[in-house]
């Protein structure tokens, strides 16, 4: 008997529990997306700031502000992409900057050297001004995300590279790589490191990826034989650099000739 009257207890609590459940359970509304409204609305230097939100963004711009306009550096003229038919002083800066950052990099990963190096023209987004240098600076020359890869590329392609020089008829930044052009617009005396090309050799060339994934029409970037991505962006290989100089040197050597 007493084992009924537990057993029975046991089911009205159980019963309780069922109804209140399903109660609960009932009672709850299904709610279904049917609609979304919304509308385009104008950003512009005329729009007014909400304060709270400027009140909350500040001290991190501010803490942004000060790393980016910390002094690295000095250069001691203004250095620009305009002047030069066939090189320019900021392109042979920006090209050697990457041989040498680069290699730190390449030869403690791969225990190689870069041979020589290409960039674009077309990368260089801003100059770089008399006076000090920040790392804005850097930022505004190279705003985008491009990282440094150096190819294995044989001797052929390196002509490829001279070969496109020409065509374009722009000064792309060159370093460790010097030849002359041709009345006829063919290059010759093509130079790698001060020794005669050897087409038969491997050469390792530094570029972005942007590049090497033929960008800018550089498909000869494609016959490499092998890619390493040093997974070091251009800009910080470039703020790294005036972290470790004091003045900039200006960089005046020919490294493409006429006939």
């Amino acid at each position: 008997m007493v084992k009924l009257k537990k057993y029975n207890g046991f089911l009205k609590l159980f019963v309780i529990f069922l109804t209140l459940f399903f109660t609960v359970s009932c009672s709850q509304k299904n709610y279904n997306l049917t609609k979304i409204e919304g509308k385009q609305l104008p950003i512009s230097e005329k729009t007014n700031e909400t304060p709270e939100i400027e009140k909350f963004i500040k001290p991190y711009r501010d803490h942004i502000n000060r790393d980016l306009d910390s002094v690295l550096a000095y250069c001691p003229e203004t250095l620009d992409k305009s002047t030069g038919k066939w090189q320019t002083s900021i392109g042979n800066l920006l090209a050697d900057v990457c041989v040498q950052r680069g290699n730190i990099v390449f030869k403690a990963r791969e225990n190689k050297t870069i041979d020589l190096c290409l960039l674009n023209h077309g990368g260089i987004r801003a100059i770089l001004p008399k006076g000090n240098v920040t790392s804005r600076t850097a930022f505004e020359i190279m705003p985008f995300e491009n990282n440094l890869v150096v190819l294995a590329m044989k001797g052929q392609q390196i002509e490829d590279i001279a070969a496109y020089i020409i065509k374009e008829k722009k000064p792309q930044p060159l370093s460790g790589m010097t030849f002359t052009i041709t009345k006829a617009n063919t290059a010759k005396n093509i130079l790698v490191q001060g020794k005669p090309l050897d087409i038969n050799k491997i050469y390792y060339v530094a570029t972005n990826d942007y590049l090497a994934n033929g960008g800018d029409n550089m498909s000869f970037f494609a016959k490499n034989v092998q890619k390493f991505d040093l997974n070091y962006k251009l800009r910080n290989v470039l703020i790294d650099y005036f972290k470790e100089v004091d003045t900039i040197p200006v960089t005046k050597d020919i490294r493409i000739t006429e006939e």
